[in-house]
């Protein structure tokens, strides 16, 4: 492995413009590292190593002709594949996509094009990111870099270990009950979920409108701060868009980790998220990241939230009533894939059937199923109603707790990476869904939220999740800069440097 795919991207950026190494050297690195690895890992649905090094000579010219540049030009990137790309396929990780090539480019897409990143590839995914493992891929599995038994998490699970297994320095995934966090606490890398609205959700393919939010997965917070302007603005494409300023969430990120300083910083313990219910080494971990917070200055102190309680619950009703309004569009005949009853007559219901059944597999079909029973006559306001005062309990929960904490902390899951088929043995889907606990209730908010490396529990990564008000998110920069730096300087190096090789 060359020293430059182990850069941050803060570094790869600096020496693009020292001119260190140019970007198509930084992308052809990077290729050669997936080369090297994908078999074993499986990152990615779609490579497209020529669109990257075309991007980046591209790149290099402009650079050599002295024109402007945007500070992070040349940097690679991947995109989770429920992000629309024109002219290459976007498969949302199912059969009923798997030969869909977009007209259009995702405004997110768009953005970092804009900005000189060259295209490493798409990465996998749970089908329509309905899972937290990738083992609902219509393709293939992810597996864990830390331990290729193990699963990368879901459904950003593809962007999460091309970041750990320094496939990419930087990965776009999105998170609607804790897509990116999760992933992220499994692999040892830092995942956000940015304020809902704060981040266009056009061309990306929805699972539920309003919980879903396109992040970054990096592996520094500096990074996915970098990532995160890029990727954030006022979309007129998008109607839930915020038309706030993007402020400098790197500027944040840095000067805090340049201080390492938590003074005059509450960090609250929701009291809810910490609980016997996790598994020893993540509550072991999470403490002693707690105590270097207090070492930095930080107060700690414990906030009650008592209508997290019920968050599980009510997400798992809104989520799959959206679910099942958003896959509707997928009848075989306007796009993607078409199948024809084998017996009988050929009409719309019949081909919307056979295409349905063919094309959408078991995850993504429970949830459509119970979305639509949600919101049938006689129990939509038994159901789908009371989620939605349940989602407004949350909210009034996390208002009150803010105004004793600057951000609210807890694990950001029960256990570690789970092992392969670990999901097929679970008698009860409910009892898998329980590993999303903690991330869940930031969805139903529309707050942000972190997942930052807290340490290691029998040698697999535990996340450390912050969670900030709505449209504070350079607040979670700041602090989680300052906490990344007080935890690096007190195991001496990055949880990541200790990661196993593949």
């Amino acid at each position: 492995m060359t020293d430059i795919v182990r850069k941050s991207a803060v570094e790869l950026a600096a020496g693009l413009r020292a001119r260190e190494y140019s970007s198509t050297e930084v992308v052809e690195a990077h290729l050669e590292r997936i080369g090297a690895v994908e078999e074993t890992v499986g990152a990615f649905i779609t490579v497209t190593g020529e669109q990257a090094l075309a991007t980046a000579a591209e790149v290099d010219a402009k650079r050599t002709a002295g024109e402007d540049l945007h500070p992070f030009a040349g940097v690679p990137v991947a995109h989770k594949d429920l992000v629309s790309t024109e002219g290459i396929l976007t498969t949302a990780g199912s059969r009923i996509l798997g030969n869909w090539v977009p007209p259009y480019d995702a405004t997110v897409y768009r953005k970092t094009q804009e900005a000189g990143l060259p295209l490493l590839g798409k990465t996998n995914l749970d089908e329509f990111a309905m899972g937290s493992t990738t083992e609902h891929s219509a393709f293939h599995p992810t597996t864990n870099p830390w331990d290729t038994s193990k699963v990368p998490g879901g459904s950003s699970g593809g962007a999460a270990a091309a970041v750990a297994a320094y496939e990419a320095p930087f990965s776009v995934g999105t998170d609607t009950g804790g897509s990116v966090r999760q992933p992220a606490a499994f692999t040892g890398t830092v995942g956000v979920k940015p304020t809902y609205g704060s981040v266009s959700r056009y061309g990306v393919i929805a699972m539920a409108s309003s919980l879903d939010q396109v992040g970054p997965l990096t592996r520094t917070v500096g990074d996915a701060a970098a990532l995160h302007e890029i990727l954030a603005g006022h979309d007129p494409f998008d109607s839930t868009s915020l038309p706030d300023e993007v402020p400098s969430f790197l500027a944040a990120a840095t000067a805090a980790a340049a201080s390492g300083s938590l003074a005059g910083r509450k960090l609250g313990v929701i009291k809810q998220l910490v609980s016997d219910a996790y598994a020893p080494g993540v509550r072991s971990a999470f403490r002693e990241a707690l105590d270097v917070a207090a070492k930095a200055g930080a107060e700690i102190v414990e906030v009650d939230c008592p209508s997290l309680g019920y968050a599980l619950d009510a997400y798992y009703l809104i989520m799959p009533s959206e679910v099942s309004s958003n896959l509707a569009r997928y009848d075989g005949m306007r796009f993607g894939l078409r199948v024809e009853p084998e017996e009988g007559p050929v009409t719309a219901e019949t081909v919307m059937a056979a295409t349905r059944a063919a094309g959408f597999g078991s995850e993504v079909k429970r949830r459509i199923i119970l979305g639509t029973y949600a919101l049938s006559a006689g129990y939509y306001d038994a159901y789908y109603g009371s989620a939605q005062k349940v989602r407004t309990l949350v909210q009034r929960d996390f208002a009150a707790a803010f105004e004793q904490a600057d951000v609210l902390v807890s694990p950001t899951a029960p256990t570690t990476a789970l092992s392969f088929g670990a999901e097929a043995e679970a008698t009860d889907p409910m009892a898998l869904y329980l590993g999303d606990i903690a991330t869940i209730p930031a969805n139903l908010a529309g707050i942000p939220g972190m997942s930052l490396p807290a340490g290691l529990s029998e040698g697999m990564p535990v996340g450390f999740q912050l969670l900030a008000p709505a449209r504070e998110d350079v607040r979670l920069y700041a602090i989680g800069g300052a906490l990344e730096a007080a935890l690096n300087s007190a195991r001496g190096t990055t949880v990541l440097a200790q990661a196993p090789e593949l």
